[in-house]
């Protein structure tokens, strides 16, 4: 499966963006799929995950409650809606997918990547 994540951009502290993440290729509700994110000079991290169905969603304790993973199966197409954005949210963000349902949170678990995109917030 081919992944594409866009939606990244500048945004204050306090304010919203919203990233979506579009597959081709292989059936896309077969997957589970995650977004991570990397900071400049930090190791990628986990942000959220859904599982195949959506009907489950994993949030990293950073982002809980302000965060909210979705996707629309039909669309082939994951979502991260991301309000009262920190500084410290600043990273690029990357979607990705893998067939098993274990260690949701694990990157190198994680069979396909996109190429990523840029959140910048301005405190």
């Amino acid at each position: 499966v081919q992944l594409q994540a866009f939606g990244g951009g500048l945004v204050q502290a306090g304010g919203y963006l919203r990233l979506s993440c579009a597959a081709s290729g292989r059936t896309f509700s077969a997957y589970n799929m995650g977004w991570f994110r990397q900071a400049p000079g930090e190791e990628r991290e986990f942000v959220a995950a859904i599982d195949r169905s959506g009907g489950s969603t994993y949030y990293a304790d950073s982002v809980k409650g302000r965060f909210t993973i979705s996707r629309d199966n039909a669309k082939k197409t994951m979502y991260l809606q991301m309000n009262s954005m920190k500084a410290e949210d600043t990273a690029v963000y990357y979607c990705a997918s893998k067939g098993g349902s274990l260690r949701l949170a694990v990157d190198r678990e994680y069979d396909y990547w996109g190429q990523g995109t840029q959140v910048t917030v301005s405190s």
